[in-house]
């Protein structure tokens, strides 16, 4: 297994409400030319958490920082125009909570980590760090 000491949430950036799948990740990503989806798990609307890349894969999602770290991605991020908004569902707050948890006792070195403190973007749209500091 791999080393871990970050775990890395990030936003589909896609609409309010919108479904997305990791097949459409992957397809996404593929289009970018990596070799496959680059997170490792993905929650959708409904809460449900689904996989990308193995664990003991390394990701391809954030810069200089995949090496160590695993990364979740939630679907949504944006409002109905695109701009970074916080949109996720009751369902996914507690799929989030409940896989960094799991990581966590998996991983108990790796800190939990927004994709904007890596990279000038809004992802995930919410304060990763306010809203896990005490897990």
């Amino acid at each position: 297994m791999r080393k871990i000491n970050k775990i890395i949430i990030h936003c589909s950036a896609t609409r309010q409400g919108e479904h997305f799948t990791t097949d459409d990740i992957d397809r996404w990503h593929r289009a970018r030319g990596f070799r496959k989806i680059g997170y490792h798990f993905v929650v959708y609307l409904d809460g449900s958490v689904h996989p990308g890349r193995m664990l003991e894969e390394v990701g391809a999602h954030t810069v200089g920082h995949n090496t160590y770290s695993v990364g979740i991605c939630y679907i949504g991020g944006t409002d109905a125009e695109g701009n970074p908004k916080d949109t996720r569902t009751d369902e996914q707050k507690i799929a989030l909570r409940a896989i960094v948890e799991t990581l966590r006792s998996a991983f108990p070195n790796a800190a939990v980590h927004g994709h904007c403190e890596f990279a000038a973007k809004a992802c995930p749209s919410f304060d990763v760090k306010k809203e896990f500091e005490n897990q």
